[in-house]
């Protein structure tokens, strides 16, 4: 079978590996001509990389690939040959104990929560999907009937997905990515493919107070069930229940923030379709304390505190970073666009005790217009480099306030991806004296 791989990161690593055989000829086309493959790798590099794929028998799509980009330059019927590294993982999948989490933000830490759940239970637990692990390389680990698989699907993901998750959670929603998708329509139906081919037994887990994660739910033919309301997990008296029943109290929390609390009452809503151990659940929530790059303490100095945010790439992810802390703060904002509104972020900003921001990035400039247009005038540059942006912040800091990177945009043009960001960042606050 003759076989295009289409974007070679990691995804597209993982699709070689899994297709490599004798049978078939491989060839991969990326659009970096600098591209190192092995000699023995066919290859097609560069502007072109897309246009006449019709020879080929299989099309294996990269997550960053929108799929009208292959119709674009080939004929009508091309997308009837792609596929993806998450939609072959459905297909030949030993378990149908799938678990999937999508959302705006929250993803990672659900799904980890969610893992960490059922392996605290007793079952055997597999994590991948957009949180690192490509799905086919899960299969490497002899994945088994009865094992529960646990998948982060964001939305370049989803937007050609043919399968549905057993169980399938949408987080709050937001309107995200809409320099990729062609308009908002386009971005909630990518997530609905998510639910959209569930069958009656599945589970449909939404947040309650978001409509928007409520539509999207509403197209499953499953059992739909909110969390933050009955009768899935919610928050009542600084007490986090479900089905009558005291899981912990929000202070017991490691993880910081109110939004946290919704991440968790999604893990727990999800995990009791399946195992209603309470001691469990317990014991995880008071013990983890978070993920890389998601409201990370990296230092503290001077009676400053230093947080790495960086995961967090929309103006409602920077929201609810800056909500997490009483304390006065000085926030990093900005990076590259994405197409968001920053009023709401804005409004934030000078309501929730922000001594500074430090404006960065090409919407750097465009934060500063929405902030003073709120009426929020304490802006500085943070110049062009991590260093020189962690000694502006500081600068503009005191003992006792927290340093924030959340920066509510992606981070191209300055960093590689949110992970160089962050791993920026932590170097330079560590190299503080």
């Amino acid at each position: 079978m003759k076989i295009a791989i289409l974007g070679y990161g990691l995804q597209g690593d993982s699709a070689y590996e899994y297709w490599r055989s004798p049978a078939n000829q491989i060839t991969v086309c990326d659009q970096d001509k600098s591209l190192e493959l092995s000699a023995d790798v066919e290859k097609k590099l560069g502007p072109d990389y897309l246009k006449d794929l019709d020879s080929f028998d299989l099309l294996v799509r990269a997550p960053s690939i929108h799929p009208s980009d292959i119709m674009a330059a080939n004929s009508l019927d091309i997308l009837q040959k792609v596929t993806t590294n998450t939609n072959e993982f459905f297909k030949v999948c030993p378990s149908r104990n799938i678990i999937g989490v999508t959302g705006t933000k929250g993803k990672g830490t659900t799904s980890t929560l969610i893992a960490k759940m059922l392996e605290a239970a007793g079952k055997r637990v597999h994590l991948g999907g957009n949180i690192g692990t490509p799905p086919l390389d899960l299969l490497k680990a002899n994945i088994r009937p009865d094992d529960w698989i646990v998948l982060e699907l964001a939305n370049f993901q989803l937007i050609d997905l043919k399968y549905s998750p057993h169980i399938s959670v949408c987080l709050m929603l937001t309107p995200e990515h809409l320099d990729w998708h062609d308009d908002i329509v386009e971005y909630f139906k990518a997530k609905q493919q998510m639910f959209a081919h569930q069958i009656s037994d599945d589970f449909a887990i939404y947040f309650a107070d978001n409509e928007n994660s409520q539509k999207i739910a509403e197209v499953s033919a499953g059992h739909k069930i909110p969390y933050f309301a009955k009768p899935g997990a919610l928050v009542a008296d600084g007490e986090i229940t479900i089905a009558d029943q005291v899981i912990c109290r929000t202070n017991e929390l490691k993880l910081l923030g109110k939004h946290n609390w919704q991440n968790a009452c999604a893990a727990i809503t999800a995990v009791w379709q399946i195992e209603q151990n309470t001691e469990t659940m317990r014991e995880v929530l008071t013990n983890f304390a978070g993920l890389e790059h998601r409201l990370e303490f990296v230092r503290e100095i001077g009676g400053i505190k230093f947080y790495d945010d960086s995961f967090g790439t929309t103006p409602e992810t920077a929201v609810v970073a800056i909500e997490a802390f009483s304390q006065p703060k000085v926030v990093i904002l900005g990076g590259s666009d994405k197409g968001a509104d920053y009023k709401q972020l804005a409004k934030t900003v000078k309501d929730n005790d922000v001594r500074s921001v430090v404006a960065v990035g090409k919407t750097g400039p465009v934060i500063v217009q929405a902030l003073r247009s709120a009426g929020y005038n304490s802006v500085v540059e943070g110049g062009s480099t991590m260093p020189e942006i962690v000694q502006v912040a500081r600068a503009q800091a005191k003992a006792g306030d927290v340093v924030l990177l959340s920066t509510g945009c992606a981070s191209f043009g300055l960093f590689k991806n949110y992970k160089d960001r962050g791993g920026q960042f932590k170097k330079s606050v560590q190299a503080l004296v």
